[in-house]
């Protein structure tokens, strides 16, 4: 199972979810967010990253053009995108892109069943809010092209073991404070995920 590590601040966290074997690094451009950083401080990271793993942006009512360019200052390799954004956006995008669908019930689950996509829980703010997807929207669906998030936590990850997802993704489930990973936590939550 792929394993994102999201609401990266810092080198330190960046490079711990790295060695605990993390695919991807998320990085939250969305400035209401108290895990955001700048494009320009993510770059500070991201060029000392070693090779062969995903860098993600997180954007929140952008643009294509912004998107566009704070991809590129920042060095992202895929940018995540969390609201409702027209074909028309996503077209324009000259970066690979990955939806995020809220899901408020089950027919969200099978929105854009024929790509990968990330489902989180819906809230009012975006991403990071801890709240928990019921799992039983997931019984009857293919789950191979689903990254879970919400909720998510090293001591819950068991519960996904039938589902087939075909990644996780985590925020506040493994931090110290928001923004702050706690590196026990990524290292058992990354060995549980992989171990599914």
């Amino acid at each position: 199972m792929r394993v994102k590590i999201c609401g990266i601040t810092n080198h330190k966290d960046a490079m711990q979810a790295i060695t605990a074997g993390a695919d991807a690094l998320g990085f939250v451009f969305y400035k209401a967010s108290k895990r955001y950083i700048s494009p320009e401080d993510a770059a500070t990271i991201i060029k000392k990253l070693p090779p062969f793993v995903e860098k993600v942006a997180l954007f929140v009512n952008e643009d294509a053009h912004t998107i566009n360019q704070q991809c590129r200052l920042s060095g992202a390799t895929l940018a995540q995108i969390h609201f409702d954004a027209p074909d028309t956006l996503l077209q324009e995008l000259n970066i690979p892109y990955l939806r995020v669908i809220r899901a408020q019930s089950l027919e969200y689950v099978r929105h854009y069943s024929d790509e990968y996509r990330l489902v989180d829980a819906f809230c009012e703010t975006y991403g990071g809010s801890g709240k928990r997807l019921n799992l039983e929207w997931f019984e009857k669906t293919d789950c191979s092209k689903i990254i879970l998030a919400g909720g998510l936590s090293p001591d819950n990850l068991k519960e996904l073991s039938k589902y087939g997802f075909y990644g996780v993704d985590v925020s506040s489930g493994v931090e110290a404070s928001a923004g702050i990973k706690d590196p026990v936590k990524v290292k058992d939550f990354v060995e549980r995920a992989k171990a599914l």
